[in-house]
């Protein structure tokens, strides 16, 4: 399934996309909360699974809109944390001059950042000499996403699939000075708007092998990064059990992957995304995320 935000007769809602139509399942089955946030939406899901799947199945749905990518909004709204890999594949950490680490290196993102597909990227000021100016050197990153499910605490690595709710796309936009200056992460990678994600959720169901999906990025549709999701260094099911040994994960949390060679600080000469540049980042049965600068 693809599951989706969208904005219709302005309210935001929660849909799945059905034969070229966004069918407003949560209205049908007599809920009055659209607009929930991630984990409360996922618990609620879940608990409505064999009625939605039922109605897929014997195509009873009512509620069918025309399908519209201008509609959709970002797939889950404010997750509880946003947790990401630094130099999870060798061709990264080779391009930025670093050794794969022996653990994966995790980091976090504001769950305020988060963009839908239709969103700008808007390109941060900060105050210098007493003047707010814009930053300079914005970098993409495409990311393969994974939705929590279930709430996670100590999980096996061979259990971690039971805990998996689905798949989307993560733009982990980052600030590349302010990266360097802060030392750490959090501040150059939490931005308001650096974190796209997208354009919808594929359910886990129909990904039933993440360590192989085509992984790209463009910038003006010229191709920057090419990769395979096979190329990790830790795998999907590696990184949340690591992750869930310490910290409980929640229904709805979104866990960044790591991100290929071919970002822009790591070109010759370096690249960094400007004003009205377009950023399109495509991951292999999931689709595709496109944004602005702005």
């Amino acid at each position: 399934m693809r599951i989706c935000r969208f904005i219709w007769k302005n309210k935001q809602k929660y849909g799945i996309i059905v034969n070229n139509k966004i069918w407003d399942f949560m209205d049908e089955i007599n809920s009055t909360k659209d607009h929930l946030y991630a984990m409360d939406f996922i618990r609620f899901f879940n608990n409505n699974i064999k009625l939605i799947k039922q109605k897929i199945n014997d195509n009873s749905m009512e509620n069918l809109i025309d399908f519209d990518r201008e509609l959709l909004l970002a797939p889950l709204l404010y997750p509880s944390k946003i947790i990401c890999l630094g130099l999870n594949y060798l061709d990264h950490a080779k391009e930025t001059g670093t050794k794969l680490p022996d653990r994966p290196m995790l980091f976090t993102k504001a769950s305020s950042s988060i963009i839908g597909p239709n969103d700008q990227i808007v390109i941060p000021t900060l105050k210098k000499d007493g003047k707010y100016v814009p930053i300079k050197f914005i970098d993409y990153e495409a990311e393969l996403a994974v939705i929590v499910g279930k709430q996670m605490k100590k999980i096996k690595v061979d259990e971690v699939n039971n805990y998996i709710f689905g798949y989307t796309i993560l733009n982990d936009v980052s600030a590349r000075i302010e990266q360097k200056k802060d030392k750490q992460f959090f501040r150059s990678k939490s931005f308001d708007t650096f974190a796209p994600i997208g354009p919808w959720t594929v359910s886990q169901d129909e990904i039933t092998d993440p360590m192989n999906l085509k992984i790209q990025s463009f910038v003006n549709d010229e191709l920057r990064q090419n990769s395979n999701t096979s190329n990790m260094n830790f795998n999907v099911y590696e990184i949340l059990s690591f992750i869930s040994e310490g910290i409980t994960l929640y229904p709805g949390d979104i866990i960044g992957t790591g991100t290929p060679a071919g970002v822009g600080v790591g070109m010759n000469p370096p690249q960094s995304m400007k004003n009205g540049d377009i950023v399109k980042i495509k991951i292999e049965k999931i689709g595709e995320l496109v944004n602005k600068i702005a």
